[in-house]
């Protein structure tokens, strides 16, 4: 038809056909009732009529109990809170002591280092003045000294008589922590709603928080814990994890309804072990660190130094808060409906610097669709990673052909003995469907898969050095679905054709991609990656990110 100016006053509207038919109208409103339920126990079932808001927290934490131990040589020793737990290991945890190894009467002087941690000799000639290292418990004098009957070790100044490695008291001498209490008190604040909250709920009384211990069944709010209910929420054994210490999560969650009908905020306590509880499974098991008790007999400084071993509690605090908006009631509704009443689709040609959006057609190839509107491509800065790697001399025939040959690299014959550099060989011209512009598009029955690379006659996407080196690369590839799912397995080539679909999409649509929008493969760049990554049982379900080529 000759160009004219009625070309340009075209417009296009959908035949509309009624028919009276009680079996399809049923069929019809039953449709839109069980999507508009799903709809509503969806809003309903996920608070979708919600705004919300994350915890804002701090935690303060008071220990009490008191314990007694027998030391050798020393006797009975009394353990107060600021014996157990006047150590503080940190923000939002409390540390209690529960077994401990004493080297008594320690002063400064000189004594031969362990054998374990000092530097055997035979001769002065072989001790270093001044010498120490990581794991020495002193500075070397530079002389060779006798260790007992049968070792000579180096001398050592130092705190004498040096600390011995022992294995910890079984069972431990401050098992009796197990009956210790805490009292754990939170703060909580959601800013967005200005609303302020602790775990001590304003019903309870100074003489019920003197009595109440946590109890998942008689007292899932009280504030107070024992130790060895805590341990045992974590499911261990008090009298284990004494002996050489761990680390016991304490986790608050607040899941609050803010509606002024159904206000409801309280607490929720859980518990878990936090470090590898195998001792042969670790190197260090548990947790302990020293610290010394300094007095002076005539004029002389002692000390008596603790390996102590414990338990350290971290306390977590996690929470949201929802409550009801009008927006967000507006937003669901009007999101939910459009998913369901329309399906638009995106399209990227080679020759065109644009993303169009366009509906699904029925009747038209979607090389044909007109555009809704068209939206300016940008830059994704995943694929841009990817493609600083694809641009090396290894990764680009081209370059690698105007710098000269090259040895063959271990990683270029780790691509599974395939080339990805050769394009589509183009179809005659007899054989090439009417909507295909490069000519090496495969025909297809199916109105969605009938796009072309190209808006206009032309040289197909597939013969750009680049695409191979960005789409097809297996290396590049499994780089890539590693960064995003580090434990990922690829065993199946499936693997690859999601990732060189992500990989296009990515490239050619980047950042443009509109809300709720499916991106679609021009056919010629799909049989290129199914060619390159072809399914066992020559089975494939579709063309966007959300499935499988």
């Amino acid at each position: 038809m000759p160009c004219s100016l009625l070309n340009f006053c075209e417009y296009e509207t959908h035949k509309l056909v009624k028919i009276k038919s009680v079996k399809l109208g049923s069929m019809k409103w039953m449709s839109n009732g069980i999507i508009l339920m799903f709809i509503c126990i969806m809003l309903f079932w996920n608070k979708e009529y919600q705004a919300y808001d994350l915890v804002i927290s701090s935690v303060t934490t008071k220990v009490k109990g008191v314990g007694l131990t027998n030391m050798p040589e020393v006797g009975d020793v009394v353990w107060d809170v600021v014996d157990h737990s006047g150590l503080s290991q940190g923000k939002n945890s409390f540390f209690v002591v529960t077994n401990f190894i004493a080297t008594k009467q320690q002063k400064q002087g000189k004594c031969p280092e362990t054998p374990q941690t000092g530097r055997p000799c035979r001769s002065e000639k072989d001790c270093e003045k001044g010498y120490w290292d990581q794991h020495s418990h002193g500075v070397q004098t530079g002389v060779c000294v006798k260790f007992d009957v049968t070792r000579k070790t180096c001398e050592v100044a130092a705190w004498c008589p040096i600390e011995k490695r022992t294995p910890p008291p079984r069972p431990a001498l401050l098992a009796s922590a197990e009956n210790f209490t805490v009292l754990i008190k939170n703060n909580i604040r959601f800013p967005a709603f200005n609303y302020i909250r602790r775990n001590i709920l304003p019903e309870m009384t100074d003489t019920y928080l003197k009595k109440c211990i946590f109890n998942r069944r008689s007292h899932p709010y009280c504030p107070i814990f024992r130790l060895g209910d805590i341990v045992t929420e974590a499911k261990e054994k008090f009298t284990e994890i004494a002996v050489e210490g761990g680390v016991i999560g304490v986790q608050i969650n607040w899941d609050c309804d803010l509606n002024r009908f159904s206000q409801r905020c309280l607490p929720g306590y859980s518990f878990r072990r936090l470090d590898e509880k195998e001792s042969n499974r670790t190197l260090y098991p548990g947790l302990n660190f020293r610290f010394a008790r300094y007095y002076t007999e005539n004029g002389i400084e002692y000390r008596t130094l603790y390996k102590a071993f414990g338990i350290r509690f971290d306390v977590m605090v996690f929470g949201k808060a929802g409550k009801f908006s009008i927006i967000q009631l507006i937003i669901y509704i009007g999101s939910t409906l459009s998913y369901y009443a329309l399906c638009l689709l995106c399209i990227s040609f080679v020759d065109e610097d644009k993303v169009r959006l366009l509906k699904r057609s029925k009747k038209k190839s979607l090389q044909a669709v007109k555009p809704i509107s068209f939206h300016p491509r940008k830059d994704d800065s995943t694929c841009f990673r990817a493609l600083v790697s694809a641009l090396q001399p290894a990764a680009r025939p081209d370059l690698a052909a105007q710098n000269g040959p090259a040895e063959p690299k271990a990683e270029d014959e780790g691509d599974g003995g395939q080339s990805v550099g050769t394009p589509l060989v183009e179809l005659p011209q007899d054989s090439r469907p009417p909507w295909c512009q490069c000519g090496c598009c495969p025909p297809s029955c199916q109105l969605e898969e009938q796009l072309c690379c190209r808006r206009e006659p032309g040289r197909c996407l597939t013969s750009s050095p680049l695409f191979p080196a960005l789409v097809l690369r297996r290396s590049t590839l499994e780089t890539l679905l590693l960064y995003q799912s580090p434990l990922a397995e690829l065993h199946e080539e499936a693997h690859l054709r999601r990732g060189a679909c992500a990989q296009f999409i990515g490239w050619r649509f980047g950042g443009a991609l509109p809300q709720d929008a499916m991106p679609v493969m021009p056919r010629c760049c799909v049989a290129r990656v199914r060619a390159e990554f072809p399914s066992p049982d020559g089975r494939y379900e579709g063309l966007t990110l959300s499935r499988p080529l």
